[in-house]
C-alpha cells in the first residue's frame, strides 16, 4: 500500500500526469501482491478511470478490469482493489455513489454472464450484488467482452457499453462476494491503521 501510494505521488519517477501516476501505482500494487508472475497489472487490470459523482459532481475512482485478472487470483484481486482505494483516498478522490440502476445492472449483468456465457466458479445471490456494490467506495468497470448485450438496465451514463463484461464479472461474483470473509479476515487486523474504516462494511 505504501509503496503503491509513493508510486502514485512520483517519489520514484515522474510520469506524464497525475492520472498515469496513480494507474501505474495500482499496477505496482496488483504486481506485488501477484509476485509479478502473471499478465493481471497489464491485462487484467485494464485502466483506471476518473468519473463524477452524482449529487455533488466530485472525481471518484471507476477500476476498469477484464478477463485476465482471474490469474491474480481472486483474494488477490480484493487486495488490488483495497490498494487502489488507499490511493484514492490518499490523492483527494471521493467515493463512488452508485445509482440503483447501476446496482441493479451489476446483478442483471452477472446471471445474464453466468447463464449465457459461463458457470462462475460463484454465483452471489441478489442480495450479496447489492450490499457490495452499494458499499464499495470505488466503482468496479470493464470494457464489454461478450457479443450479448445485458437483458435489462442499459444506457447508462456512466457505464460505457451494453454489453456483458467479463472483468465486472468475475471480480465481483467470484473475488469480491466469495472472498469477502476471507479478505475481510486479512485486512481487520490493520485497515484502521491506513484510514480505511470505508471497509469495515465487509465484517
Amino acid at each position: 500500500m505504501e509503496v503503491s501510494l509513493e508510486v502514485a505521488q512520483e517519489k520514484f519517477c515522474k510520469f506524464k500526469d497525475k492520472h498515469e501516476a496513480m494507474e501505474i501505482g495500482i499496477r505496482v500494487g496488483l504486481a506485488y501482491l501477484s509476485n509479478g508472475v502473471v499478465s493481471s497489472p497489464l491485462e487484467g487490470f485494464t485502466k483506471l478511470k476518473i468519473n463524477k459523482r452524482k449529487k455533488d459532481g466530485r472525481e471518484y475512482f471507476s477500476l476498469m478490469f477484464s478477463g485476465p485478472i482471474r490469474s491474480a487470483g481472486t483474494t488477490i484481486t480484493c487486495g488490488s482493489i483495497f490498494v487502489a482505494d488507499y490511493i484514492r483516498k490518499k490523492m483527494g478522490y471521493d467515493v463512488y455513489d452508485p445509482t440503483e440502476e447501476e446496482v441493479k445492472r451489476t446483478v442483471v449483468e452477472l446471471y445474464d454472464y453466468h447463464e449465457r456465457v459461463t458457470n462462475l466458479q460463484y454465483l452471489p445471490s441478489e442480495k450479496e450484488i447489492e450490499f457490495m456494490i452499494s458499499n464499495l467506495p470505488v466503482q468496479i468497470d470493464g470494457d464489454p467482452s461478450e457479443k450479448w448485450d445485458v437483458s435489462n438496465y442499459k444506457d447508462l451514463d456512466r457505464i460505457e457499453t451494453n454489453r456483458l463484461r467479463n472483468g465486472v464479472c468475475l471480480v465481483t461474483g467470484e473475488a469480491l462476494t466469495q472472498k469477502a470473509p476471507k479478505f475481510w479476515g486479512k485486512i481487520n487486523k490493520f485497515y484502521k491503521d491506513y484510514d480505511m474504516e470505508q471497509w469495515q462494511f465487509l465484517e
